[in-house]
């Protein structure tokens, strides 16, 4: 059974969506969530304003998020780093295992 998403996907777009970052979520975050993407109203931050951001949006997931690593594009982003408009973020919550 799955849960609603905790607030509305983004639509599929080449380019980004303008006033807009999206989110993808994964593993636990996911679950936590109830959705694998979730698209933020966004005007230009940085990435630990895209943590505060969706820690607003998705409750359930704030306390993932100070130990979950963010990427942008294909590489780890550090919470200073600017997230333009239009961007597509991925949380990645923490792991254990061997």
């Amino acid at each position: 059974m799955s849960a609603a998403p905790a607030t509305p996907s983004c639509p599929p777009s080449a380019g980004g969506a303008s006033g807009k970052v999206t989110v993808d979520l994964f593993a636990g975050m996911a679950a936590l969530a109830g959705c694998r993407r979730v698209c933020l109203d966004w005007s230009g931050g940085d990435v630990a304003a895209l943590r505060r951001a969706l820690a607003r949006a998705c409750p359930a997931v704030a306390p993932l998020l100070e130990r979950s690593a963010v990427a942008l594009g294909d590489r780890y982003a550090a919470d200073d780093e600017r997230v333009a408009e239009g961007s597509t973020a991925a949380v990645i919550p923490p792991v254990s295992g061997g």
